[in-house]
C-alpha cells in the first residue's frame, strides 16, 4: 500500500469518527476537543523537552488535566478564558523560577486554546453546526488542494527552510479551494451573508497554511519529522490538525467579536 493510499484511508476513518461526534454536538464533542487538546500537549511535551525530563515534573501535565476536567464540564466560556490565562501563568512562573524553558507553558496555551476553540464553536445548536462544518469544509479543502496543485505544478516553495515540500502554487490552490468549499457548504445550510462568508473562508484558509508552517516550525525547532506516529501516514495528531487549531481560534474569534465568547457561532450563522 502506498503512503497515499494509507492517508486517504487514514482521513476518511478519522473524518467519519470525527463527523459523528460533530454531529451529536454536547458531552461527546466536548470528549473530542478534550483528547484533541491532550493529544496536542503531549506530543508537544515530547519534541519539546529534553530527554532527561522537565524541570517541573508532573506540574504541566497536571495544569492541562485541569483544563481539560473544566472543557468536559462544560464550564462556561469566560471561566474557561480565565482558568487557561491561569494555567499558562503558574507553567511559566514555575518555569522561570526553576530556570527551565518556557516550552510547556507554551504548549498548554497551544493545547488549551485548540480544545476551547472547538468546543465553544460548535456549542449546542444549528448554529453551531453550521460553524464546525464550515470550519472543517474550508481547512480540509485548503489541504487537499494545496497538496494535489503542489504537486501537478510545483514552482517556487512557499518557506524552504521551514517546510521544503510547500510550494506557492500549493498554497494559492488551497486557499482558492478553501474558499469554494465555504461557501458551498454556506449555500447548502442556507447562509445569505456568502460575500462576508467568502472573506472569512479566506482568511481561514491561509491562517489554517500558517498554523501548519508554524508546527513545522516548532518540529524543526526540535529536530523531530513528525510529532507522533498514532495516525498511520499522517504521524501524529498535531500533523494532522495543526491547519484545523488554529483556523478554528481564528473563526472563533470572528464569532467572539460577532456575537458572544459563549455562542461565537451565532454571529456567523444566525439561526
Amino acid at each position: 500500500m502506498s503512503n497515499l493510499q494509507l492517508r486517504v484511508i487514514s482521513a476518511l476513518v478519522l473524518a467519519v469518527i470525527t463527523l459523528g461526534l460533530t454531529w451529536f454536538g454536547g458531552l461527546p464533542f466536548r470528549l473530542l476537543c478534550a483528547a484533541i487538546a491532550a493529544a496536542i500537549f503531549y506530543e508537544w511535551t515530547r519534541m519539546a523537552r529534553p530527554s532527561a525530563g522537565s524541570r517541573l515534573g508532573f506540574l504541566p501535565e497536571a495544569l492541562l488535566l485541569v483544563f481539560v476536567g473544566a472543557l468536559i464540564a462544560g464550564l462556561p466560556a469566560s471561566w474557561l478564558l480565565a482558568l487557561v490565562a491561569a494555567l499558562v501563568v503558574a507553567a511559566a512562573l514555575s518555569a522561570q523560577m526553576r530556570g527551565a524553558a518556557q516550552w510547556d507553558a507554551a504548549g498548554i496555551a497551544y493545547a488549551a486554546l485548540s480544545g476551547l476553540s472547538l468546543a465553544l464553536l460548535r456549542d449546542g445548536d444549528r448554529s453551531g453546526l453550521v460553524a464546525i462544518l464550515f470550519l472543517f469544509a474550508v481547512v480540509w479543502a485548503t489541504d487537499i488542494f494545496a497538496y494535489f496543485v503542489g504537486r501537478a505544478i510545483g514552482g517556487p516553495k512557499l518557506a524552504p527552510s521551514i517546510s521544503p515540500g510547500k510550494t506557492q502554487s500549493g498554497a494559492l490552490g488551497g486557499a482558492i479551494g478553501g474558499v469554494i468549499a465555504g461557501l458551498l457548504l454556506a449555500a447548502a445550510a442556507g447562509a445569505g451573508n456568502l460575500g462576508m462568508l467568502s472573506v472569512v473562508a479566506l482568511a481561514l484558509s491561509v491562517i489554517s497554511q500558517a498554523g501548519d508552517l508554524f508546527e513545522s516550525w516548532v518540529k524543526r525547532r526540535h529536530g523531530a519529522k513528525d510529532s507522533g506516529t498514532l495516525i498511520p501516514g499522517h504521524g501524529g495528531v498535531m500533523d494532522r490538525v495543526d491547519g484545523l487549531v488554529a483556523a478554528a481560534f481564528a473563526l472563533y474569534v470572528i464569532g467572539w467579536i460577532s456575537a458572544s465568547a459563549d455562542h461565537p457561532a451565532q454571529g456567523l450563522f444566525p439561526a
